[in-house]
């Protein structure tokens, strides 16, 4: 089931960009407080920034990358304490960033409890964008696909949210798929990956994966 989480993470990409808002996602990235920030910041002609203001978006940038790079280098006691500080003293976009970061380091930790917790605070969120709301929806319910205990329903809501129109139906209707097949649901299994591999608006990676697992399933 881990690798079926890697592999749907890595179709989050993807379903950025069939939708057009891969440049929502990056609105929070580190070009917004360098020189993008100061080329959108003057087409405006907003005058209210002021040298510290930039200089703290600065600041944050950097520890978020410095974080980032705990994170990867697999020290990850050292990170969850770098992205809990940026969590709770910097600007909105970095804080949402951060608790992204603590719950996918929770989940790497296996901590697996802690990780689904995260994720169900940030999709019960109402300041933060939808978008990001579904999106931790859809990673708290894969990570309680793996998990023995200690749901919070959100594989429930991702169901609801399969049949939305939200940018994550797709992977939240995959992750309904492998919740069928781990309860041993096979009838509705085969029913989510055949609507997936017949729907055209979904990542080409997905109508593949859902194609191979209805054809395992046929066996």
């Amino acid at each position: 089931m881990a690798d079926q989480q890697d592999i749907l993470l890595r179709e989050i990409d993807e379903e950025l960009k069939q939708e057009n808002l891969q440049q929502i996602w990056n609105k929070y990235g580190t070009l917004i407080v360098g020189g993008a920030f100061l080329l959108i910041a003057g087409v405006a002609g907003f005058q209210g920034w002021k040298a510290h203001d930039l200089n703290t978006r600065i600041e944050l940038s950097e520890r978020f990358v410095a974080a980032q790079s705990l994170a990867n280098a697999g020290k990850n006691v050292d990170a969850t304490n770098a992205f809990n500080s940026i969590a709770q003293d910097s600007v909105a976009g970095y804080q949402m960033l951060a608790r992204f970061q603590l719950a996918s380091l929770a989940t790497k930790q296996g901590d697996l409890g802690s990780a689904i917790g995260a994720y169900r605070s940030l999709a019960d969120d109402d300041t933060i964008d939808p978008i990001y709301r579904d999106l931790a929806l859809v990673l708290g319910a894969l990570v309680e696909l793996d998990a023995k205990s200690g749901g919070l329903g959100l594989i429930d809501r991702a169901s609801e949210l399969a049949s939305s129109l939200s940018p994550w139906r797709f992977t939240a209707k995959e992750v309904v798929a492998l919740s069928a097949l781990k309860t041993g649901n096979i009838k509705t299994a085969r029913s989510q990956y055949k609507e997936l591999s017949m729907e055209a608006a979904a990542p080409q990676g997905l109508q593949t994966r859902a194609q191979n697992m209805l054809d395992m399933l046929a066996n």
